[in-house]
């Protein structure tokens, strides 16, 4: 039940703009792996590969955390976090490949 309510609706620009920014991250893994790339090359590639969907997924989460009534700042820190959760994630993914 709980990963229903969760789940994005049809029109979601929050659940459409993580998903692309999800699969723009997770799509960088295996070409960087076959350059064995280390660590920082691989966050500079998904950072030239995925800012454009980075921007849109951020853009989105500010809009929708200020229409809550979230003031600008934590609302940009917010979706701050958000994105550094899902690089951290992505990165320790490599990471654990790489090996």
């Amino acid at each position: 039940m709980m990963m229903l309510a969760a789940a994005p609706q049809s029109g979601d620009a929050v659940g459409a703009g993580r998903k692309a920014f999800s699969e723009c991250l997770s799509k960088e893994v295996s070409p960087a792996l076959d350059k064995k790339l280390s660590v920082s090359a691989f966050q500079s590639e998904l950072k030239s590969k995925c800012s454009a969907k980075e921007a849109a997924f951020h853009a989105a989460v500010v809009a929708d955390n200020k229409s809550t009534g979230m003031s600008e700042k934590d609302a940009q820190a917010d979706a701050d976090d958000q994105i550094a959760e899902y690089v951290d994630k992505i990165t320790s993914e490599f990471e654990d490949y790489s090996r």
